[in-house]
This record gives C-alpha cells, sequence and structure tokens, in this order.
C-alpha cells in the first residue's frame, strides 16, 4: 500500500512579475507595474496540480528560511500537498524575475537558489518518502544528481516520470528508469544532440522523435505539441492525443499541468493514452485563467469540459 499517489521531487521557486510597456535595452532602465510575487517552481507547481485534482501528493524540494519559502509552504497546505519533504534552509529561496510586455512575451532570470542545494543526501535521507509514493515525476531546475539519486531510491514497481526542462544530455541510468519521458520539440531535439530542425538525425516529425527518444532507453515517450495535443509512444506503438480547443489565456504552468495529471492518471490505472487525454483536458482549463499554480483545476471542473 502506497502513502502517496505521487511524489513530486523537484524545485519551488518566488515568481516576482512585473508587467513592462517594453523590455528594456542594455543599460536601460523603464518603470512597471506594481511588483506581483506568486508562488511557481516546476516542482511546486506539478505537486499542486496533482493535489487540486484530488491525489494523495507530497512534495521533496528545498527552500530558504525566509518569507518566499513561507509563502511556497503555505501555498502546498492549501492545496492539499503534504509538505513533510520541503526542506528549509542552505540558501534563499528560489527567485524567478520575470518582466511581461503588452503583447504577454517575457524575459525571465532565474536564481536557483535553494533549489541548487537540494542534494543526493537529501533524496537519500528521504528514502522512505520516495519509496512511499506510488508514482514519482520530477524534473531538471534540481541538480541532475539528485534526480538520478531519485531514480536509485524507488520502491519496486513504482513509476518515474521526467520532464527534462530545462533540457540537457541525460545519462542512460535516468533514461532506463523514464515511463514516460514527456518532451516537447525543443527538449526532445536537445536530449537527441541536435540543435537544427531534424532532431539530431532522427527525422523531422513527433513520431521520428519519439522512435528515436525510445531507442535512448525510456519505456515510454510523450511529446507534447501544444495546440496539436501529444504524441504518446511505447513499444506498443504511436498514439496521437488530440488537444482540447479553449480560448488561452495564459499558457503559465500548464505544461506542468500536464505533467502532474498524467503522472497521478498513470499511477491509478489508466493507459498512457488515457491519461494523456485527462492531461490534455486538465492542460486546457488551465490556459483559459492567468498564472500557474492559481490556474490548476479541480476534479470536478476538468469533468466540466
Amino acid at each position: 500500500m502506497y502513502d502517496y499517489d505521487l511524489l513530486v521531487v523537484g524545485s519551488a521557486n518566488a515568481d516576482l512579475v512585473i508587467g513592462v510597456q517594453r523590455r528594456p535595452a542594455a543599460g536601460e532602465t523603464v518603470l512597471g507595474s506594481d511588483l506581483a510575487v506568486h508562488p511557481g517552481g516546476k516542482g511546486a507547481n506539478q505537486a499542486v496540480a496533482a493535489a487540486r485534482l484530488g491525489a494523495r501528493t507530497a512534495l521533496l524540494a528545498r527552500v530558504g528560511d525566509d518569507a518566499h519559502g513561507r509563502l511556497l509552504l503555505d501555498s502546498q497546505r492549501a492545496a492539499g500537498v503534504d509538505p513533510a519533504g520541503v526542506l528549509v534552509g542552505g540558501a534563499p529561496t528560489g527567485v524567478a524575475l520575470i518582466t511581461v510586455d503588452p503583447s504577454g512575451d517575457n524575459s525571465i532570470v532565474v536564481s536557483p537558489g535553494a533549489n541548487g542545494r537540494l542534494t543526493p543526501e537529501d533524496v537519500r535521507a528521504a528514502a522512505g518518502l520516495v519509496r512511499s509514493a506510488r508514482v514519482v515525476s520530477a524534473q531538471l531546475e534540481i541538480p541532475l544528481e539528485t534526480v538520478v539519486e531519485t531514480v536509485r531510491q524507488l520502491a519496486p514497481g513504482s513509476r518515474f516520470v521526467l520532464n527534462p526542462s530545462p533540457p540537457r544530455e541525460l545519462p542512460q541510468e535516468l533514461l532506463e528508469a523514464c515511463d514516460p519521458l514527456i518532451v516537447n520539440e525543443h527538449e526532445a531535439k536537445v536530449i537527441l544532440g541536435g540543435d537544427g530542425a531534424d532532431g539530431g538525425g532522427a527525422g523531422d516529425g513527433p513520431e521520428d522523435w519519439a522512435r528515436a527518444l525510445l531507442a535512448r532507453g525510456p519505456r515510454s515517450v510523450v511529446v507534447t505539441l501544444g495546440a496539436e495535443g501529444a504524441l504518446v509512444a511505447s513499444a506498443d506503438g504511436a498514439v496521437r492525443v488530440p488537444s482540447v480547443k479553449v480560448d488561452a489565456v495564459d499558457t503559465t504552468g500548464a505544461g506542468d499541468a500536464f505533467t502532474a495529471a498524467l503522472a497521478w492518471r498513470l499511477g491509478a490505472g489508466a493507459s498512457l493514452a488515457e491519461a494523456a487525454a485527462y492531461a490534455a483536458r486538465v492542460g486546457a482549463v488551465a490556459v483559459t485563467r492567468r498564472g500557474a499554480q492559481e490556474s490548476y483545476p479541480t476534479a470536478d471542473e476538468v469533468e466540466a469540459v
């Protein structure tokens, strides 16, 4: 019996957002809107998204002993996430400095802070927590060696889901644990070693990327395609999952909502295609609302789509 449906191992940031009429050039100062501070970070976002859907969720992360850390802990508790795995101290809480212009384009500078101090030793110390989850999800806003240690601590029979963002080359041990590896077009090409349109010689379409990624070792792959939906692939073949047509207002954090929903549904026994279809609905609701964590729907809201 697992204590948690989903454990998220990842980042927790405070997002500091200022609206500007235009982003400044080098050496230039511009005036902006009032500062807005939101809880963010891919790990914290995924945990909140899953908990809102009703999953028994825990987060393993590190924040600073500061106001931003308290903001993040409060947001986790408010969503129903068990924050027992959130470590405090070692560095200031990670911060993302975000400027947004009237068109919605943004510029972001991230200070990893405490996220960079979540170590393999922390994961080993939390081995009981890792082994108590049916599904474990991770991203790459924490040290890569910490993610590798996470897969080494998995319970037999549990499932590991990875969204390699920001993307980088992945060690074989990590690739072989992924079930699924969830990537967008850019992430797929980076992992395949290509910086051009051919995905490192893998071909120029999602089916080609998925086939090439599977050959690297993952048990399954999901390629997200934005408004075109997603492609799910495994040894059994590849299937397209259509998107849900909505009027998007803000896509911030939608990918995190998709990953969290997919991971939870897989743990509940859904097939990969079924889980991806549900996750697409969750993401569709999220993009109709502003913000990241505050945009994530409940299960009832998803059912209404």
